[in-house]
């Protein structure tokens, strides 16, 4: 049994002769075939035509002998490899496919080309993948977020009404009066917060590059920006920028309107994006802004790295992330890199699972290369 196992392995790695495969190695080794060994010396070429029927069924087929994981990147392949793009502007078609963030990055990409038979269906398959995300990222971004606003804001100095009264009394047990049968607090513990005045609130402003090498950081920016905004004691906003510049902060109330008011592709104009969230700024010394680009500017370079200086030198806490993805390590404008971390920013990509933590730790005011350190993540190294 192990011999033929291995026998079987080898026949469908190399594609040998199929007559000896029963009918469900066939079908994969078709499927295989059609996709990554398309012209075959001596066989007839295998190939996925523009037949929406045909590659619905190599899909199915696909699905069932790969787990969601590996349809996924196999779907993403036949995409790059087999421009099968077109296909995906029908709603039959649509309907079959393994939804994941990197469709949701193809459908914003085709957005003006959907035509309206179409457009119901992939919004039904955006919002599955929001509701994914969501689940699997807004109750820890939350209690997340909420700890560190909590630690950050406490004060020991708090107004009656701010007073947290159940910490203020374990602090000070050591207070007790026996006779007067209480405690007589020496420190009051609460919070200097209050979330109806602006000046008191940690705004963060998500400034993410919404070209095409970035669609998976849009996606999952995205999400990030529509969670934070429903987090009590701060403000966020959200801004994406190609060679323009759109402010979507009033449509973080549904992220599948945030998703669908994303333009992917085109250039980038950094420092205009950076221009237009400068005047959003109006408490530098309260304000995270997290830019999300890969630095190829292709707008006026020397002006965007002076105005990081600027912002910088105002107080306000620039984090720059080359990605916010899962997709490995990403491309970016490596001296523009370092030009901005010499100013004292870090600059490093940042996976989703890891950035709750890192906002955690611009709320709390922690050391970011340190938090970065500690995670393993390797920053890049600043040079005039």
């Amino acid at each position: 049994m192990k011999e033929q196992q291995r026998l079987r392995r080898w026949h469908l790695a190399l594609g040998d002769d199929e007559s000896d495969l029963d009918e469900r190695d066939r079908r994969l080794s078709a499927a295989l075939s059609a996709l990554y060994n398309p012209t075959q010396p001596g066989k007839r070429a295998g190939s996925l035509s523009a037949s929406s029927p045909r590659v619905a069924r190599w899909l199915g087929d696909i699905r069932e002998f790969f787990p969601t994981s590996l349809v996924q990147i196999i779907q993403k392949d036949a995409f790059e490899r087999l421009n099968l793009k077109a296909l995906m502007l029908e709603p039959e078609f649509l309907a079959t496919l393994e939804a994941d963030v990197h469709l949701v990055a193809d459908l914003i990409s085709l957005r003006s080309a959907i035509p309206e038979k179409t457009r119901e269906t992939a919004r039904m398959v955006v919002q599955k993948v929001v509701d994914d995300l969501l689940r699997r990222l807004q109750h820890r971004t939350q209690e997340t977020l909420r700890g560190a606003l909590n630690r950050a804001q406490r004060t020991r100095r708090p107004r009656h009404r701010d007073i947290d009264w159940g910490k203020t009394i374990a602090a000070n047990l050591r207070h007790y009066q026996q006779e007067q049968r209480t405690v007589v607090p020496e420190t009051l513990i609460g919070y200097s917060r209050n979330s109806r005045t602006q000046a008191m609130l940690e705004h963060v402003v998500l400034c993410v590059d919404q070209s095409g090498s970035m669609a998976s950081s849009v996606v999952y920016s995205s999400i990030f920006a529509a969670v934070m905004a429903s987090v009590p004691g701060m403000s966020t906003k959200l801004i994406c920028f190609d060679t323009s510049v759109v402010d979507l902060t009033e449509e973080l109330r549904d992220p599948v309107e945030v998703l669908f008011g994303v333009q992917l592709g085109g250039g980038s104009d950094i420092n205009a994006a950076l221009a237009y969230c400068e005047q959003k700024i109006e408490h530098p010394t309260k304000t995270h802004l997290v830019l999300i680009t890969d630095l190829f500017e292709g707008g006026n370079a020397k002006a965007m790295l002076a105005r990081v200086a600027a912002l910088k030198q105002s107080g306000v806490n620039v984090i720059v992330l080359l990605a916010l993805s899962d997709d490995g390590h990403p491309g970016y404008d490596a001296r523009h890199a370092e030009q901005i971390a010499a100013m004292g920013c870090p600059v490093f990509a940042c996976t989703p699972d890891k950035f709750p933590d890192l906002m955690a730790a611009a709320l709390m005011r922690h050391d970011i290369h340190q938090w970065a350190a500690s995670q393993e993540i390797a920053l890049v190294r600043g040079q005039a």
